[in-house]
């Protein structure tokens, strides 16, 4: 069965002219065997990121504005993003969109011609609307002639939608093509969706910024904490950075020296790494400094080698085990190289974790402990 989609953006005044041409084009398309359904914005307004999901059920759709005083409203704008935002582009493109806008003070076809032009832009189709301007609503809506006019205007949209009837090209269906063509992140029409969930979720944006604001912090704590270890940083951290010029300043008369020594440090590596499975455990049990009453976990999980080490603690108790656990108090991703790393006591997790080394999730001021229970620098 034809199904049509009816969005009205404004505020559902008992005067509102629009309401009346709503429920005129409701019963014209009822009377063509066609299925309404209607959608006041300003009854959901938290839920309009989440509407473009149900452009997939409609063949067609009614933009419906009310002109109070200037423009489209509010309401019907965030509509229109939340479709170029979460709307599926492949959908739109082929639904037809008659625009319906009633004006009772000035600009109802600036209203129209915005909202035409809007549908252009996300690739749809805009057909021929309704556009007018109301003094009284009272002879607005007991004129026979209106009424005739409002029914033909339905009927040819009727016509031009099931028909699929050719319009003429648009430049503004070219902005489409051309923001598609350097966005950045291209999002699946499921990912789409998902992601106006959770726009529409206020618990979860509430979070999200929680998070944003502690994460914040903790890079402020890491700078200040960085500032104090230069100032007390070992004299020979200089000859290293002096040997690391000198190494790398030679490279180029010993290129095929170098890329034999690369490729043996490499092989070692991976050598050391198969052979010696439980050098992580014994590291993290010999450099564990209990602090009393608190009870942690933590995952490292390595990339590279496709297992995760668990670190359990609670008090004075250490258990360290390769495998998985769900409620771990922070998870951290890295690779091998970069554990050995923090292990041989060259970078901690916090410098690792600045530098982009490394991603965590989870409490990050329980894991900025991480370095006071494992302190690898000072063993």
């Amino acid at each position: 069965m034809t199904t049509i989609n009816i969005y009205y953006g404004g505020r559902g005044l008992i005067d509102d002219p629009t309401i009346y041409v709503m429920d005129k084009i409701s019963k014209v398309f009822d009377e063509l065997n066609v299925n309404v359904h209607k959608y006041n914005l300003y009854e959901d307004k938290r839920g309009i990121s989440i509407l473009p999901k149900t452009l997939k059920e409609a063949d067609a759709i009614v933009i419906a504005a009310s002109v109070e005083w200037f423009g489209i409203g509010g309401l019907l704008q965030q509509f229109l993003d939340a479709c170029w935002l979460y709307g599926d582009k492949e959908i739109i493109q082929k639904l037809y969109m008659m625009p319906v806008v009633l004006s009772t003070t000035y600009g109802e076809k600036e209203a129209q011609q915005h909202i035409t032009k809007a549908w252009e832009i996300l690739g749809g189709i805009p057909c021929d609307g309704i556009c007018a301007y109301v003094s009284s609503s009272v002879d607005f809506e007991t004129d026979s002639d209106y009424a005739m006019l409002i029914e033909k205007k339905v009927e040819n949209f009727y016509r031009t939608f099931t028909k699929k009837l050719v319009t003429f090209p648009s430049s503004s269906n070219v902005v489409i093509e051309t923001s598609q063509a350097i966005k950045p992140m291209t999002l699946t029409p499921q990912e789409s969706e998902e992601l106006s969930m959770y726009v529409s979720d206020d618990n979860y944006v509430k979070k999200q910024k929680e998070d944003i604001e502690e994460l914040t912090q903790l890079f402020k704590n890491l700078m200040d904490d960085d500032d104090t270890e230069e100032n007390s940083a070992p004299s020979i951290n200089s000859n290293d950075n002096i040997t690391s010029r000198i190494n790398i300043g030679n490279t180029d008369s010993s290129n095929t020296e170098s890329s034999v020594d690369t490729a043996s440090l490499l092989s070692n590596i991976l050598n050391k790494a198969k052979n010696n499975d439980d050098k992580y455990i014994t590291a993290f049990k010999s450099h564990f400094n209990p602090i009393p009453g608190m009870a942690l976990s933590f995952v490292l999980c390595l990339t590279d080698q496709n297992r995760s080490l668990v670190l359990d603690m609670d008090n004075s108790k250490l258990d360290c085990y390769y495998g998985e656990k769900d409620n771990a108090t922070a998870t951290i991703n890295t690779n091998h190289i970069v554990l050995d790393r923090i292990l041989s006591g060259e970078i901690s997790l916090q410098d690792a974790f600045m530098a982009g080394s490394l991603s965590a999730k989870g409490n990050f001021n329980i894991l900025k402990s991480f370095d006071m229970i494992f302190n690898f620098k000072t063993m």
